[in-house]
């Protein structure tokens, strides 16, 4: 039982909100992007700066509180919030500065990847991150990072300089490849286990006008679509990425109205590459088979990074399941084409990322993520806005997921895992978790930091 006195002196200590349970704005504070998720903190702290992380770790450790750390809230297991704790909330941590002589990118931990790319755009520059604008910086890059810009510019974990961290005991450490670089080397795809992080530095690239967008295919060509992407984007430039997607044509506007709702295979393609080559790189594809739509064309990079925000705004329900996958076999295209088509809702899909180029040529020890010879990261994903559809949504993606694991690598983007049980988490970090679990000991022995894709600590 919290102490009434206790709470009103860590409020007192904050320069943010704290919000608790029959505030107005409780309700509204606790939501995650999944409303698959619905958990009661007994405290919120909307940290405004560093001082107030410090102090909500503090009072976290000094009360014997679990503790969930929130960004973006877009975590698929909504670890950003927890039930009866402490939520430390660092959603107006929230800054991003460019250096154009350096090309580097400040951002706090926060920030929003709309925010970074809104920012670096002016400058022509962009840093590698996923495919939907409001996701937070912290757990997309914490987790790894992948996008349109992975094959050419290797994942969002290969382009971190430095972090800010905010450790267990309270202390506050900057951490890179020489200063704290055991923690450095864990916080790069071994998620929230080692501490807060306030602030990212990251190296930025010459990224201002894609030649992107999707390409739609009638669904009884989804096996020939398959056959023929596996071996053309493994071979493809690194400049230009694609990923396929089972999905439902949106009901709106920019699509033709005759498409609407009608279920088709596609390829989100992107192009990063000098403009003038553009048409070049494309004349393969386009020659392969006419698709039954081509929206494939000049795009400003911010505009493909949030082409996908009003399809999936926050407050859906979302079940994921995901894999990593080193071939796509014949045997694996068949399930595909079995169990894609079966979307139950219009908004659930399946994606398959390809994750080789710059992103495969780093050594699986450099960082946590230990499937660098993986081609795809896969995932199937139940979503809908109504709750009655819940039973729906989880068993396709559930069923879809059980079918094609068996032709996977064994772990999966723990970005796009629910809370599935350590076997899954070891299994993820592979060869990398006995030496992520030393340095969870080193830097958080009891493991304060737990709300996470959990590393214990190791002996």
């Amino acid at each position: 039982m919290l102490n009434a006195a206790a709470i009103t002196s860590f409020k007192a200590g904050l320069r943010g909100e704290l919000i608790q349970p029959g505030d107005e704005s409780y309700d509204a504070a606790r939501k995650v992007y999944n409303a698959m998720i619905d958990r009661r903190p007994r405290l919120i702290a909307k940290c405004v700066d560093v001082a107030d992380v410090i102090t909500a770790v503090r009072f976290g450790r000094e009360q014997n509180l679990l503790v969930a750390v929130r960004g973006g809230g877009h975590n698929a297991g909504g670890l950003g919030v927890c039930d009866d704790g402490l939520v430390i909330d660092l959603s107006h941590i929230n800054y991003v500065r460019v250096d154009p002589a350096k090309k580097t990118v400040l951002c706090g931990g926060g920030s929003t990847w709309g925010e970074v790319d809104h920012a670096t755009h002016a400058f022509g520059l962009a840093v590698p991150a996923g495919i939907i604008a409001t996701t937070g910086v912290g757990g997309l890059t914490l987790g790894g990072g992948m996008g349109h810009l992975t094959r050419q510019c290797g994942l969002t974990i290969d382009n971190l300089l430095a972090v800010d961290v905010v450790l267990a005991d309270g202390r506050f450490v900057t951490a890179d490849a020489k200063k704290y670089a055991d923690l450095f080397w864990a916080v790069r795809g071994g998620g929230g286990n080692f501490g807060v992080v306030t602030s990212f530095l990251f190296k930025a690239h010459p990224v201002h006008t894609d030649y992107a967008g999707p390409m739609f295919w009638a669904l009884e060509d989804a096996a020939e679509v398959l056959r023929w992407y596996r071996g053309f984007i493994t071979k493809a430039p690194n400049a230009l990425t694609g990923f396929f997607a089972f999905l439902t044509v949106p009901p709106g506007p920019p699509f033709p109205e005759a498409l609407h709702n009608k279920k088709v295979c596609g390829v989100v393609w992107c192009y990063s590459g000098p403009a003038k080559q553009a048409e070049k790189v494309f004349k393969p594809i386009r020659s392969f088979k006419k698709p039954i739509l081509d929206f494939v064309g000049p795009i400003p990079h911010p505009a493909l990074q949030g082409m996908f925000d009003p399809i999936f705004p926050p407050g859906l329900l979302w079940y994921w399941k995901a894999d990593f996958v080193r071939e796509l076999s014949d045997e694996a295209i068949e399930l595909h084409v079995k169990y894609g088509p079966q979307m139950p809702t219009w908004q659930s899909t399946m994606h398959l990322y390809p994750i080789d180029g710059a992103a495969g040529r780093v050594k699986n020890a450099a960082t946590p993520w230990c499937y660098r010879d993986a081609k795809w990261a896969q995932v199937m994903v139940g979503v809908d806005a109504d709750p009655a559809n819940k039973e729906k949504i989880t068993n396709w993606a559930r069923d879809y997921f059980n079918a094609l694991h068996p032709y996977s690598a064994g772990g999966a983007y723990i970005n796009f895992m629910m809370e599935e049980g350590e076997d899954r988490i070891r299994a993820t970090y592979g060869k990398n978790y006995a030496r992520l679990a030393r340095i969870k000991k080193k830097y958080d022995r009891k493991n304060f930091f737990r709300v996470n894709q959990n590393i214990k600590p190791g002996k």
